[in-house]
């Protein structure tokens, strides 16, 4: 049976509100979100949930949303003291355990964000991401392969590029990942995030967005396969991965290529 009318419940047995929802206060600081997202972005959610004082979710804040700003904003200034309430997306999507797959996935197209929350039973809020998609698509049996994904352009950066350059492309082409031009290193806005908390100090004392990508970010690798793996296989791997992220021959695969892959008719559950 395809999953697309399958519920969350059924497609997540055992995990589906499994990973708590990470919240942030909406009166805290820049800084002190993306110190979080350093940390949980890709691995663990994709997103934080921004509450009132009574930790009632109003609204939720990824690395989008921060590296947007810094280009309205790329001074200590906005780190310091912009609020998160102040630059979060009110969009918060909240759907329920009985939700199916095929509504997840289109608000997840309408919004470009892989994140929603479920409301659990201990009366808090269980985070629903790209990497929960890696976990369905795991148990799946099908054979649609790497191949035959939709082909999407290949967005690459260079060495000498600037900072600036590099935060603009990722705006222009809505992705959070670039590939170095003729290599499987990549950059994300989550290596970008910690270079400017880590290595740069929230802007206080450089002009971070004038360096050369190759002066101020360190790069990742992305895995490289050579056989033209079936999506339940790929997903099995990308789900053990920390950052996800796949080069095959001339294509790359994220996240979320995969939740948009589970919209097939040739995607079938196991459980």
């Amino acid at each position: 049976m395809s999953i697309i009318n399958k519920s969350l419940k059924d497609l997540l047995p055992l995990s589906f509100s499994s990973t708590p929802a990470v919240s942030i206060r909406k009166e805290n600081k820049v800084w002190v979100a993306t110190s979080m997202l350093i940390h949980y972005l890709e691995s663990f959610t994709d997103s934080l949930v921004v509450t009132e004082k009574d930790e009632k979710p109003i609204g939720v804040i990824g690395g989008k949303d921060i590296i947007e700003n810094i280009l309205k904003n790329p001074s200590s200034d906005f780190f310091d003291n912009v609020t998160v309430e102040q630059i979060a997306d009110d969009n918060l999507v909240i759907f329920s355990e009985q939700t199916i797959l095929k509504d997840l996935l289109e608000k997840w197209k309408q919004t470009r964000r892989a994140f929603s929350i479920i409301p659990n039973t201990l009366g808090g809020y269980s985070a629903i991401s790209a990497r929960k998609m890696l976990e369905i698509g795991a148990n799946c049996v099908t054979d649609l392969t790497i191949s035959e994904l939709a082909k999407k352009e290949v967005i690459t950066f260079e060495k000498g590029d600037t900072i600036n350059g590099i935060i603009d492309l990722m705006l222009e082409k809505n992705t959070r990942k670039l590939l170095l031009k003729n290599t499987n290193y990549f950059i994300s806005d989550r290596l970008l995030l910690q270079s400017v908390a880590q290595e740069f100090d929230f802007f206080r004392n450089t002009k971070f967005l004038e360096l050369r990508v190759e002066e101020s970010l360190k790069f990742e690798e992305a895995k490289k396969i050579s056989k033209n793996l079936n999506l339940a296989e790929l997903s099995k791997i990308m789900y053990s991965m920390l950052h996800p992220y796949v080069v095959y021959q001339d294509q790359v695969v994220t996240p979320w290529d995969i939740c948009m892959a589970l919209q097939s008719d040739r995607m079938e559950f196991l459980g």
